[in-house]
C-alpha cells in the first residue's frame, strides 16, 4: 500500500506507514475501537475521482469512455481491509457463497469458469447436439451496486452486527470529489463500489450470492 496514490488528504503510505511505526499500540486502538462500535469516520469517506480514458476510445465523444478511478485516503484504506477480510472470513468459514461464483474467488479464475462451461457443453456436441450460450454484460455494475441490497444480504448470512454496522458506517456519508482544471465538483454518492474501492469485490461477491443460489429449470 507505500506505493499506492494518496486520497484527498495527501497523505501517501509511506506517511501512514511511519507513523504506524511510531504509534503502533495507538493506531491499532483507534481500528479496534472503529470495528468494535461499528463506526466508520466520515473524514475517510471522500473519494478523489480521476477519469482514466478507456483504451481504443481516445477520439469518442461519448462520457461513458471515462473509467472513473477512486483515490481514497490511507486510513480509511487499511479500515476497509480490516472490515471486508472479517466478512470474507466469515463467509468462507461457512461456505455461504455458492461455487457458481468465479470472479474475485480465493482460488478461482475464468479457466475455472470455462471449464465449469466445457463439462455442459462437450457430451452435447460428442452427441451432435446443439448448445446455444446467453452471455450477459452488466453494464456499469459495480458503479450500480444497490447498498441496501448489500446490506441485507449481510444480515441474511448473519454477519456479526457490528461488521453490519461498520458496513452501513461505510455506506454513509460518501461523496467523490473531481477535480477539472480550477474547478472542483463535489457530489453526495448513494450507490455502487467504484474502482479503487478496496470492499468492492467483496461486497460484489455478497450481491449477486443470492442471483447466482437460484435454481433454474431444466434446459
Amino acid at each position: 500500500m507505500t506505493k499506492k496514490a494518496p486520497g484527498i488528504d495527501g497523505i501517501t503510505g509511506g506517511i501512514y506507514l511511519r507513523t504506524f511505526n511510531t504509534f503502533p499500540r495507538l493506531i491499532t486502538a483507534i481500528y479496534n475501537q472503529c470495528q468494535k462500535r461499528g463506526c466508520f469516520p466520515k473524514k475517510v469517506e471522500i473519494a478523489k475521482i480521476i477519469p482514466i480514458i478507456k483504451p481504443g476510445k481516445e477520439k469518442s465523444m461519448d462520457p461513458f469512455k471515462y473509467r472513473s478511478i477512486s483515490l481514497l485516503n490511507m486510513g480509511g484504506k487499511v479500515l476497509e481491509k480490516l472490515l471486508i477480510s472479517r466478512i470474507n472470513h466469515h463467509v468462507y468459514k461457512h461456505n455461504l457463497l455458492t461455487d457458481r461464483k468465479f470472479g474475485f474467488m480465493s482460488q478461482k479464475s475464468t479457466t475455472d469458469a470455462a471449464m465449469e462451461a466445457k463439462k455442459i457443453i462437450q457430451p452435447v456436441l460428442e452427441n451432435r447436439g446443439l448448445v446455444i450460450m446467453i452471455i450477459l454484460d452488466v453494464k456499469g455494475a459495480f458503479e450500480a451496486a444497490w447498498w441496501p441490497s448489500i446490506l441485507q444480504a449481510l444480515k441474511y448470512l448473519g454477519c456479526r452486527r457490528n461488521l453490519y454496522n461498520l458496513s452501513k458506517g461505510y455506506f454513509s456519508h460518501r461523496t467523490a470529489v473531481m477535480f477539472t482544471n480550477s474547478v472542483s465538483i463535489k457530489r453526495r454518492m448513494t450507490k455502487g463500489c467504484p474502482q479503487g474501492f478496496c470492499c468492492g469485490p467483496g461486497f460484489w461477491n455478497l450481491l449477486y450470492n443470492s442471483l447466482l443460489k437460484l435454481e433454474l429449470t431444466s434446459n
